[in-house]
């Protein structure tokens, strides 16, 4: 199912030098740090805040992530993340992400992951919010 109506997210990162490898470049994994970043502030949008979900003990969990590294990021250089839901299903959702230097319009990362939400403990996997859908 088509997930327009949900919030989509721009989050602003700047590459400090424990972001880097030794030649001041974007280590691949902070990329996904950017990322998981951009995805808690979205959870928190969609009525998902952190401290909720170590209250009730229900998480969006990544199944699956495909990421494609398109151009190298520097240290010192402000980046934005931006993406969001691109799929719903009944236990499952989607959300895409793209990493851009805004000051000249590059993409550096693309990212798509595979969540599903999950109560722990017990590791249950539950069906998304009904207003998820509406």
């Amino acid at each position: 199912m088509p997930a327009a109506h949900l919030p989509r997210i721009e989050h602003e990162v700047t590459v400090m030098f424990y972001d880097t490898d030794c030649a001041a470049v974007v280590h691949n994994l902070a990329y996904l740090r950017f990322i998981e970043e951009a995805r808690t502030i979205m959870a928190e949008k969609m009525g998902m805040p952190l401290r909720q979900m170590v209250e009730t003990g229900l998480y969006p969990v990544v199944l699956r992530t495909e990421i494609d590294y398109r151009s190298p990021g520097k240290v010192g250089e402000r980046l934005l993340v931006r993406g969001g839901v691109s799929e719903l299903a009944r236990v499952r959702f989607r959300v895409e992400f793209e990493i851009v230097r805004p000051e000249d319009g590059t993409v550096l990362a693309t990212c798509r992951q595979s969540l599903a939400l999950i109560r722990m403990p017990g590791a249950k996997a539950e069906r998304l919010p009904q207003e998820w859908f509406e």
